[in-house]
Parts: C-alpha cells; sequence; structure tokens
C-alpha cells in the first residue's frame, strides 16, 4: 500500500463511525507486520483514548496473524526445526521477543557443558556433565509450585525463570543437546517426554526397521535428566497398561512436541477463562 493511502486510513482511526472504522480496520489488517511501527509511533503521540484503544487491537491482531502465518509455514516443512517451533510459539505471546537473544542464552548453556567434556568421555559421562551443568548449575526444574501457569509454555520465560513444564523443560534439554551434537531424539511417553540418547551408526544400519536397538539409553528430562533402561520403559508401560506400543520407544517428530506443547497452553488458559487466547491457539494447533 502507498504510503500516503496508508497515511489517510491511519488519520481515519479516530473517526466515530464504527461503520467506518471498520472498513478502514480491514483494510489495515490487509497489511504485513511492517506498519507496527508507524501504528506504534501515533499510540505514542496521540492523547485520544480511542484511537490508542484500537491500535492496540489493530497492533494484536496484526501480530497474532503474521505469528499464525509464520507456525503454519514451519509446520509445512518436511523437516521442522525445533528451536524455531518454540520460539514462534513464545512469540505469540511475546511478540517483541528478538530470536538472537534468546538463541544466545541457549548458547551459553551449550558452551558451558562443551568446556567440561572432551571426545574420550563416553555416552554416559558426556549426559552426566550435562545434567551438572542445566540442573545443577542452571537450576532448571519442573514448576510444581505453579504447574498448569501458561508461561511455563514459553521459552523466554523457562530461560527467565528455569521453570517449566514436562514438556517445555525436555525441549530446552534436548536442545542444548542438539547444540552440543548429541544424537538426543524426543520420545513421546506417556505423561512427560523422554529423551532416547541414539547410536547413529546402528540407526544407519537400521533402516527404521529396528529403531529401537540403536538407542542407547533414555533420559528423564523432568526428573533431573536420570538414565533410564529399556526395562524401565517397559516396567513403567505395563504397569499403565501400555505395554508393546512402539510410540513409546520411538522417537517422534519434533513437531509432535511443540503440538503437545500447545495443547497443554491451551488447556492453562482455558482453566483461566482466557477464551480469547484459547480460539487464537485452537486456531494455530489446527495448522500443525
Amino acid at each position: 500500500m502507498k504510503t500516503d493511502r496508508l497515511q489517510a486510513l491511519i488519520a481515519l482511526l479516530d473517526d466515530p463511525d464504527e461503520a467506518v472504522y471498520e472498513e478502514v480496520e480491514q483494510q489495515l489488517l490487509c497489511e504485513d507486520s511492517q506498519i507496527i511501527d508507524q501504528l506504534e509511533q501515533i499510540w505514542e503521540t496521540s492523547l485520544d483514548e480511542l484511537i490508542q484503544t484500537r491500535i492496540e487491537n489493530l497492533i494484536q491482531q496484526i501480530q497474532f496473524s503474521d505469528t499464525r502465518t509464520r507456525i503454519w509455514n514451519w509446520g509445512n516443512q518436511k523437516q521442522v526445526d525445533l528451536f524455531e517451533g518454540f520460539f514462534l510459539l513464545s512469540q505469540y505471546q511475546y511478540p517483541d521477543l528478538k530470536l538472537k537473544n534468546v538463541r544466545s542464552k541457549i548458547q551459553k548453556i551449550s558452551n558451558d557443558v562443551w568446556l567440561e567434556i572432551n571426545n574420550k568421555l563416553t555416552s554416559l559421562e558426556k549426559i552426566t556433565v550435562l545434567n551438572h551443568i542445566f540442573y545443577d548449575v542452571n537450576k532448571f526444574s519442573i514448576n510444581l509450585n505453579n504447574l498448569n501457569s501458561p508461561q511455563n509454555c514459553y521459552l523466554n520465560q523457562l530461560l527467565e525463570t528455569k521453570r517449566g513444564n514436562a514438556i517445555s523443560v525436555a525441549i530446552l534439554y534436548a536442545l542444548v543437546a542438539r547444540e552440543l551434537k548429541f544424537p538426543l531424539q524426543v520420545i513421546n511417553f506417556p505423561k512427560t517426554p523422554l529423551l532416547a540418547y541414539v547410536d547413529t551408526d546402528l540407526a544407519q544400519e537400521a533402516h527404521g526397521k529396528d529403531y529401537q536397538s540403536s538407542i542407547l539409553f533414555y533420559i528423564n528430562p523432568s526428573n533431573k535428566g536420570a538414565i533410564i533402561g529399556r526395562k524401565e520403559v517397559e516396567f513403567f508401560l505395563n504397569k499403565n497398561d501400555q505395554y508393546g506400543s512402539t510410540d513409546f520407544y520411538e522417537p517422534c517428530e519434533d513437531k509432535v512436541m511443540i503440538k503437545k506443547l500447545l495443547e497443554l497452553l491451551i488447556e492453562s488458559y482455558d482453566s483461566l477463562g482466557y477464551q480469547d487466547k484459547v480460539d487464537d491457539l485452537s486456531q494455530i494447533i489446527s495448522f500443525l
């Protein structure tokens, strides 16, 4: 849209006629997020409460539309990036979130681990070091005091408060491990995700026929990175009448974890009565 026409539309934001405003709103909503800066400048200089309220609503709708589109594009890739999915979900609530700032915090954690490991360490020893930095030094844990809080689902809040839920903590743990090139895959385990430490050579030989044989051990991020063997996994599944399902032994797509996090976020907002958030996020999850 040309600048002069855009300015003319913005000038009509204070029109008391709702029909006029609705037409202006529809046309402005057709624009991309680049017009947000202009809208914010007008909001800052205006003393008109009506204009400020309308601009706030417009910015919120434009940001949501932009986030929804980017998540749709992310979900339609053949191979998604776990960090990107987690970041985009967090941007839904925190649209001013900067990718560089968030990524640098994750890299700082992985760098601290890297300084403590070497190629002579076994896979178990490397995970022990990771657990020490992640849980003992950085103090990441499950937010048992407020487990159903929506804030537990957002990456920036997790990095700041060190508290999350089983899914968000597992995703962050996986992101740190992958920064270190550890071959960890997410397991869609009942109640809480597990991570599988995979022997990549055995995995290539298996060609998907017997992937379980390539898993060296499992990790429980919800329990300070506790190492779990195949027998412990089988015992839990058998106890809960879910024994034999390969879905609970083998890695799942990263997209599944973001979808589960979205489902948890919707439940959190629903319990708090935020129907607008529930509706927004329900639209987003329908794309995945």
